[in-house]
């Protein structure tokens, strides 16, 4: 006979640590299973690029969330979920395993996006606990480390290796660092900390190729030039985890579509975190990859399936550190929009990005403790000008 869970939670990471303390939070006693591919039991993701790298005090041990004793959830790991009987009310492991649920949870979130390259275990596409001390044990020692990508984590990856007696050479396909992101004052500024640390750039290009020997790993790039490394490390972004969903039948457009309750077309079948298309109150359907939206939509889902009647009206927030350049944002940042700065001092700004005069994205650059007012401005969108933006955060 299949075994039963009241609340099954397919994926282990910050959205099911989250989800699990969000059904206790309504339910001591139900019984919780968590079915994870990876690894290591759920774990803080953003301290894999940044505090692990930068805090000699922080281990890996303190990146544990402690999920099954906070919440005495049973916890599987290694464990991949083939199917989903929607009928049934089941799901179906890789191994054979038949597991009943009350309410499901899909938490699978997003694999690396990848590129044609060798099998070697000396490039990582980067994204798990185990893709940290794999490149972790790549690195340091002055070893030549190639990051592919300027992006979020390719720029956060550079920093934390430059910082850790790593020679880094950074691959991005804008003319400068942050140049898609940042309108030109602020990236000048981001990519000016880069160089000063010794990041090597090859700016405007893409990875075209590359072989792997006893020597390394020899890249071309797609003007024909070469890099000579001793590993690669691959942050292109995050594809969301759609299959398990697909196959079940359910409604997928970028992401599995769920309501304001997080609940998908079947009202026993939720989804949350990077995997979710949801519809932000402020700023309309949308599916976020941040920190802040996998514990706020976590602990909401988790509220949601133990009875709860709230809907997740949580607009998220991000944020970046890397050298001594900290950031936080609301929304969509696009150097393409058009921008309206207020600088604060002359290492602190706040940015507004508008779409047909109407903001869309803050960027609180080096500026704390107001992503409240960022939302605020962004909920009142329609009602501002570029003229009355400056001094209102």
């Amino acid at each position: 006979m299949a075994e039963n869970y009241e609340y099954v939670i397919v994926g282990g990471g910050m959205v099911a640590d989250a989800a699990a303390k969000g059904i206790r939070e309504r339910d001591r006693s139900g019984s919780i299973l968590i079915l994870s591919e990876d690894v290591d039991p759920p774990y803080t993701r953003p301290a894999l690029s940044k505090k692990l790298w930068t805090d000699p005090d922080f281990s890996p041990d303190d990146n544990d969330l402690g999920t099954a004793r906070a919440t005495g959830a049973e916890l599987r790991l290694s464990t991949r979920v083939e199917s989903v009987d929607r009928s049934g009310r089941t799901v179906t492991t890789a191994s054979g395993e038949t597991i009943g649920y009350g309410r499901l949870l899909l938490a699978t979130g997003g694999r690396p996006k990848r590129i044609d390259l060798p099998d070697d275990h000396r490039i990582v596409y980067f994204r798990s606990a185990a893709d940290y001390r794999r490149l972790r044990d790549l690195s340091g020692r002055g070893h030549h480390v190639a990051v592919i990508g300027g992006g979020y984590i390719g720029s956060e990856l550079a920093a934390a290796l430059v910082q850790n007696d790593t020679r880094v050479t950074l691959v991005f396909p804008d003319r400068e660092l942050g140049a898609s992101t940042f309108p030109r004052s602020v990236d000048d500024r981001f990519e000016t900390a880069f160089r000063d640390h010794g990041v090597a750039f090859r700016p405007g290009r893409r990875l075209a190729s590359a072989t792997a020997d006893s020597d390394g790993i020899h890249l071309t790039l797609d003007d024909g030039s070469a890099i000579d490394a001793d590993s690669v490390v691959i942050g292109l972004g995050i594809v969301p985890n759609t299959d398990l969903a697909e196959r079940a039948g359910l409604r997928v457009d970028d992401g599995i579509l769920v309501d304001s309750r997080l609940a998908t077309d079947d009202p026993f079948v939720y989804a949350a975190g990077d995997v979710a298309s949801y519809p932000d109150p402020i700023l309309g359907r949308r599916r976020v990859e941040h920190v802040d939206n996998a514990n706020e939509q976590g602990a909401a889902v988790g509220r949601i399936m133990a009875g709860s009647d709230e809907k997740y009206t949580h607009t998220p927030s991000y944020y970046s550190d890397v050298f001594d350049l900290s950031y936080e944002a609301v929304g969509k940042l696009d150097a393409s929009l058009e921008t309206v700065e207020d600088w604060k001092d002359d290492s602190s700004v706040v940015v507004y990005y508008l779409d047909g005069g109407v903001p869309v994205g803050v960027l609180l650059w080096n500026v704390w403790d107001a992503t409240d007012k960022a939302r605020q401005v962004l909920a009142e969108a329609r009602a501002l000008t570029p003229d009355n933006l400056v001094g209102m955060i």
